[in-house]
């Protein structure tokens, strides 16, 4: 068995070269998605913003790839939008997805890696979904402190942020009530399509699908037991062993110990550290597979200070940027070969000197 894992990681290394050889020049899509009727806390509709000012467009300037800002969409909040059991602003919340989608969608059709702008955690619904329009294959890493995979029957809050992922998986389609507003949604992704990552704060609902339907998925605790290098390995080789996919990753700013990413709407302490937020960012993209990502529940009103706000901020550009290639060993305009000093050069540079 171990001589087959290692062969296996060697044609992935192999094939993942000749993947990124062939798509080095790939080219960047921003779609900012500022809403946040998916959970009960104003604020995280600035998050796109938020990150804008920290720096992101000016980050992914400087690597080697076209980069296209859309903006931000411009959602419509409907007036009368009655819950649906205890599920608030469902109506607008499937309107907003389904806006998203087609954004998403579009984007990627054009050949474009496409990075979502959060708002909140309700909006991966949409995101996925329209990335899977056009990659029908796909497969998700979801990094996040919670599951989101509770259903309207059994969310502690009913807020949609939390019920995301029950509304992509067909195993839980005999499960799902027809929530109003979401009837263009036919649940598509399967369970050994998915992978979580950060987990630490899963509801008793959750905690039954997690275990009863075979999903893949990664506790800090395991974290801390195996490192997040095995846990990164266990977890592409779960979704690429068999075939090479399209990735999505689905990233919630609250993975991270809210020591480094305070401003965001449901903090839980433990959580990843800078380093291994990072390297587990860096490592997807040595994959060669990133397609389209979400980077969600920035909410600047919630950082008790600017440097707060400053620091989530920036935490979240630091992930786009790795998840796109930024590694710390430094990423940069390519060099084809070393200038060399020229004789004009020195001979105006030698004249300096003896004057």
């Amino acid at each position: 068995m171990a001589l087959r894992g290692s062969f296996i990681r060697l044609f992935k290394k192999q094939f993942n070269s000749v993947f990124k050889l062939h798509n080095c020049s790939h080219s960047v899509a921003i779609i900012g998605a500022p809403f946040s009727k998916g959970q009960k806390r104003r604020g995280v509709e600035h998050g796109p913003q938020a990150i804008r000012d920290a720096g992101l467009l000016d980050r992914l300037s400087t690597m080697d790839y076209p980069l296209h800002d859309y903006g931000d969409l411009n959602f419509t909040h409907l007036a009368k939008d009655e819950c649906f059991m205890h599920v608030p602003f469902p109506r607008t919340v499937g309107l907003a997805n389904k806006m998203l989608a087609s954004a998403v969608g579009s984007a990627v059709e054009a050949g474009h890696t496409c990075i979502t702008l959060g708002g909140d955690h309700s909006l991966a619904i949409g995101s996925v979904q329209g990335h899977y329009k056009h990659c029908p294959d796909l497969c998700l890493i979801w990094v996040d402190a919670h599951a989101d995979i509770n259903t309207p029957l059994t969310s502690p809050s009913g807020n949609l942020h939390g019920q995301s992922v029950s509304f992509l998986l067909k195993e839980l389609q005999d499960k799902m009530p027809e929530v109003p507003g979401f009837s263009w949604l036919k649940p598509f992704l399967s369970t050994s399509d998915l992978v979580y990552i950060g987990l630490r704060d899963v509801d008793p609902g959750e905690h039954y699908i997690l275990k009863n339907c075979g999903i893949q998925y990664f506790t800090m605790r395991d974290i801390d037991r195996m490192g997040i290098q095995r846990v990164t390995e266990m977890s592409l080789d779960h979704l690429l062993s068999r075939k090479q996919k399209p990735i999505h990753l689905s990233f919630d700013i609250d993975a991270f110990d809210p020591s480094l990413a305070p401003a965001t709407g449901t903090p839980v302490n433990g959580g990843l550290t800078y380093r291994e937020g990072i390297y587990l960012a860096e490592e997807i993209n040595n994959t060669g597979l990133l397609s389209a990502m979400d980077l969600v529940e920035v909410n600047p009103t919630l950082g008790a200070t600017r440097e707060a706000v400053e620091a989530t901020a920036s935490l979240a550009v630091d992930v786009i940027a790795a998840s796109l290639g930024k590694t710390r060993e430094g990423a940069h305009i390519s060099f084809d070969k070393l200038p060399s000093p020229g004789t004009t050069y020195k001979a105006d540079n030698e004249q300096k000197i003896c004057l």
